[in-house]
């Protein structure tokens, strides 16, 4: 298996993507706006690439966040809140504000499940920051580490109930962003004692059965690599001193934030100790150039992956559409306090 998710390029495979993912045997794939126009049509892509290698618990990744990032969009689904407003819910009563971000991520996931995508990219642990870019902005889950890990954790378990995987991001912390990192490579010259702040609540969710990088250069950390490509932060800071021993995914290798070729920071981010390369937007070129330079999964990204799949195995959302409107009312009825 190839340890990479790869995007798609329209409503249906290609003749090209069908033979090349059959060869390749992708980790996973991941789907965008350009992907969808129907529920029939979005459940139809997900059991072709299902079929494709006979796996019931491929990997189909979204990022349905709610807010300004969401895939599946209204009249089709539903439209839900940015992480703000939990943030917001959280000053007036910690308990409700936790209960309706877990129902929130439950519905999430049953209008998920229902179209066969299976994971989520999604809580953002990422500490919101005065004067950062606005890239993560409205996004973030607060400003207070406990604060965001207690959200992210009703996140993961709501998605989890809905059954999908979530993926905390973007490890070691997105927060202090000088730039969007779509655009430009962002320095971060906090100090480490500083930087406790941003990973305190991915130690506290060190659990998470996924996780994805942010491209981010840390000068406290290594001041010459990108954390995504450094095996410094890769290894010392996400895997040893947070404690992360999850599945660990990059973030969309196309961004301009990195330099090389998105083959090469393939290559570099797997030799950093990421598990699986994410590219998101579908180039022929590109996926086939990833799937050269990468070595095979490796038997412990393999088990990361088994483990996180099977965190869902089992769980079905039986009268989705039912379910799915209890699951709203019940969040609205506790959102009303900030409304």
């Amino acid at each position: 298996m190839t340890p990479a998710v790869f995007g798609i390029a329209g409503l249906r495979l290609t003749a090209d993507e069908k033979a090349f993912f059959r060869d390749s045997d992708p980790a996973g794939y991941i789907i965008f706006g350009r992907n969808i126009d129907s529920k029939a049509q979005l459940r139809t892509l997900t059991d072709e690439l299902r079929a494709l290698h006979g796996r019931d618990d491929v990997a189909i990744l979204i990022d349905q966040e709610g807010g300004r990032v969401a895939r599946m969009q209204p009249p089709l689904w539903p439209k839900f809140p940015a992480g703000e407003i939990f943030d917001k819910l959280y000053d007036i009563a910690p308990a409700t504000a936790i209960e309706a971000a877990r129902l929130n991520a439950q519905a999430i996931a049953v209008t998920l499940n229902e179209v066969g995508i299976t994971v989520d990219c999604h809580p953002l642990l990422d500490v919101r920051q005065p004067d950062a870019d606005n890239v993560i902005g409205d996004r973030a889950l607060g400003s207070e580490p406990l604060r965001v890990a207690a959200l992210g954790r009703a996140i993961l378990d709501g998605l989890q109930r809905g059954g999908v995987v979530g993926v905390v991001k973007h490890l070691p912390g997105h927060g202090r962003t000088s730039v969007d990192t779509h655009k430009a490579l962002p320095t971060v010259t906090a100090s480490d004692a500083e930087l406790e702040l941003d990973i305190a609540p991915f130690r506290t969710l060190s659990k998470a059965p996924m996780g994805m990088t942010g491209h981010l250069l840390f000068t406290a950390w290594d001041a010459e690599t990108p954390s995504t490509l450094s095996k410094t932060v890769v290894q010392d800071i996400i895997r040893d001193r947070i404690g992360f021993d999850g599945l660990l995914f990059t973030d969309d290798l196309d961004m301009e934030a990195l330099s090389g070729t998105v083959p090469e920071r393939a290559e570099r981010a797997q030799a950093a100790g990421c598990d699986i390369a994410l590219n998101c937007w579908a180039k022929m070129d590109d996926m086939t150039g990833i799937a050269e330079r990468l070595a095979p999964m490796s038997e412990k990204t393999q088990q990361r992956l088994d483990d996180a799949m099977a965190t869902i195995a089992g769980v079905s959302v039986a009268e989705a559409e039912e379910e799915l409107a209890s699951l709203l009312a019940r969040r609205d009825g506790l959102m009303a306090a900030v409304a």
